[in-house]
């Protein structure tokens, strides 16, 4: 069983960073994918990047590459998605979550936070 928690959403300006965290619980997170997806009001849920167990691949969404960046630290059960140059379409709420799966599919993944709001102003 796994527990995620992010942290550090809230509002930017445009053009502005952010970072976000995710704490996991349990031992398994280091063998699991890990992938941060959003969500903004009136749309689906949309894949932004993982990155696999060990950190050694990841994958990203065409609106989130050059500007999005996402890792993980195994010994301290962690994973982050540093997001730059901030756009007001980026405004949602980002949920990180885990799974054994690797792609971009949401329904494949077994483990999911709770959310977090990111607002961009422009």
């Amino acid at each position: 069983q796994v527990q995620l928690v992010e942290s550090g959403g809230g509002l930017v300006q445009a053009g502005g960073s952010l970072r976000l965290s995710c704490a996991a619980s349990g031992r398994a997170f280091g063998s699991y994918t890990m992938g941060w997806f959003r969500q903004a009001p009136g749309k689906e849920r949309e894949f932004v990047a993982l990155v696999n167990w060990i950190g050694s691949n990841t994958l990203y969404a065409d609106s989130a590459k050059g500007r999005f960046t996402i890792s993980r630290d195994n010994a301290k059960n962690a994973g982050y998605l540093q997001m730059n140059r901030l756009k007001p379409e980026d405004t949602a709420v980002y949920y990180c979550a885990a799974g054994r799966y690797y792609g971009s599919d949401p329904t494949q993944y077994n483990y999911w936070g709770q959310g977090i709001q990111v607002t961009v102003s422009s």
